[in-house]
């Protein structure tokens, strides 16, 4: 699975960006001031999002803050929870 591509598509359709597609998304385009202009409120649909998609808990939003930076730097965060949860073999 292409994790960029997924979150792209989540982004767009739990925000409601209903004229974008994945392509309209830079991997290192800001999400928040500039680039795509997420606020706040958004923030929180990305945390929701995260938990409901891929069972990942946000704690701290503040800590989570630079994990959200892009959907490089998201799908990185992402990337790395999903490895942390898998069991050992």
């Amino acid at each position: 699975m292409d994790l960029k591509r997924k979150l792209k598509e989540l982004l767009i359709e739990r925000l409601k960006f209903e004229d974008m597609t994945p392509d309209d998304i830079a991997d290192d385009e800001p999400l928040f001031a500039g680039g795509l202009g997420l606020d706040s409120i958004d923030a929180l649909e990305i945390v929701v999002m995260l938990e409901s998609e891929f069972g990942i808990k946000v704690k701290n939003e503040t800590s989570a803050r630079d994990s959200f930076r892009s959907v490089a730097t998201l799908a990185d965060f992402v990337g790395a929870k999903l490895a942390q949860e898998q069991p050992q073999a």
